[in-house]
């Protein structure tokens, strides 16, 4: 069943994942704005199953309080969390029953209705989500130009860590290795303040998105990391330089350390790791 609806918000428009994108080839796409590099305080929990309730509340809170700075008149530093979900179902503001192929009073999975932009997806152990709670104002003022720049993350991502040659699509939003899709984009602003973010799929069981119709793409499939390097070792060429990815954890901890480094460049940003205990109640045990 869905267990959270018809939230209200006073923001900007939503953006949505079908936002027409600039036929400039990416390496053409003006993204990084040359400005005095800016604090960033990251809370890593890449390593960590929270439920998607509470970093969902979490977030609301963080965008509350820059609110709050910027009526102030006070300094509103960037924030990035990072972490993994366990398996839950989301759909954007306007997003369609039509793309759950399933009951939804019977889902496999929790379900909720968020205030991002797009349709439905999956979140799931071994899919690192990126929840940037960013102001604008001290980048750039141009939605168009955020989603290019989180599509950038993670494409620079993928070639210079895992040499996968990843690219936009034109008129869709995330980042695609041929016609899979790697990464999901859903976001919201308020007030110039950003929250929702990116997911990129590393070792993530893809099983489930089958149940849905990913982002309402009925001829697209999802792909992953682990899956793409696993396709390179029937080439001997990829066999060696792959082997240091074989095992799950190390990849998911390669690709969060990859993450962090192309965001801190690409947006401009001092990462400042902030110390944070999970409550017992946060972990998917509980």
């Amino acid at each position: 069943m869905i267990v959270a609806t018809n939230l209200c918000f006073r923001t900007i428009p939503t953006t949505c994942t079908t936002v027409k994108q600039q036929k400039d080839p990416p390496h053409q796409l003006n993204l990084v704005i040359p400005t005095k590099t800016k604090a960033c305080e990251c809370f890593d929990l890449h390593k960590e199953l929270i439920p998607y309730e509470k970093a969902w509340s979490w977030q609301k809170q963080i965008v509350k309080q820059k609110k709050s700075l910027l009526q102030e008149h006070e300094d509103c530093p960037d924030t990035l969390i990072v972490l993994q979900h366990n398996p839950v179902y989301t759909m954007g503001t306007g997003s369609s029953e039509n793309y759950l192929n399933f009951d939804v009073k019977e889902a496999p999975f929790d379900v909720y209705r968020t205030e991002r932009g797009g349709e439905v997806t999956y979140h799931g152990p071994g899919q690192l989500v990126m929840y940037p709670i960013i102001n604008l104002r001290n980048h750039k003022m141009d939605l168009h130009w955020y989603l290019r720049t989180l599509e950038e993350v993670v494409i620079r991502v993928l070639s210079s860590t895992f040499s996968i040659k990843a690219s936009r699509i034109e008129g869709l939003t995330g980042v695609w290795v041929g016609n899979q899709k790697l990464a999901a984009i859903g976001i919201r602003v308020s007030k110039w303040i950003t929250y929702h973010g990116l997911a990129l799929n590393v070792t993530t069981d893809l099983t489930p998105f089958s149940w849905i119709v990913p982002c309402g793409l009925r001829h697209r499939q999802v792909g992953s990391i682990k899956g793409l390097l696993q396709e390179f070792q029937s080439s001997r060429q990829y066999a060696e330089a792959i082997k240091p990815f074989t095992d799950d954890y190390q990849l998911i901890d390669i690709s969060y350390r990859s993450l962090i480094k192309e965001f801190s460049e690409v947006f401009n940003l001092e990462i400042h790791q902030k110390a944070i205990t999970v409550p017992e109640f946060w972990r998917e045990d509980h």
